[in-house]
């Protein structure tokens, strides 16, 4: 038997155009059910956003990046979605959807500590 707990992630991604699939990645999504813990880490790189898409609107994609935040931390601010059991809401939060804020298609792993896992994640995949 293994040490540790499996889990699930996601990258959070920003498609300022989503008619020309271009993105930058923005975050990371981490749920791992048996700890019961599901959290993001966002660290936008708004200047290689802007480079990517220079009409782009930095007020409402940090607005879409703190709501997907709200939603996955379970905030009051996050509605009904927020209610929901963590794993619903990763799958909530993962769904494919033609909006400015995408994710990745969601991958597994196996970890001991989930919290060091969504930072070695972020640095991993959003640099």
């Amino acid at each position: 038997m293994r040490d540790g707990h499996a889990y699930d992630y996601a990258v959070i991604r920003v498609v300022p155009l989503v008619a020309r699939e271009e993105f930058v990645n923005a975050g990371v999504i981490v749920s791992c059910p048996t700890l019961r813990f599901l959290d993001t880490r966002i660290a936008l790189d708004e200047a290689r956003l802007l480079a990517l898409s220079p009409g782009v609107d930095l007020e409402a994609v940090r607005s879409h990046l703190a709501a997907f935040e709200a939603v996955a931390r379970g905030h009051d601010d996050a509605g009904p979605i927020g209610e929901l059991p963590p794993r619903q809401r990763f799958h909530w939060l993962v769904a494919p959807r033609s909006t400015v804020i995408q994710t990745s298609p969601a991958h597994t792993g196996w970890c001991r500590d989930p919290a060091i896992t969504i930072d070695r994640l972020l640095r991993q995949y959003v640099g």
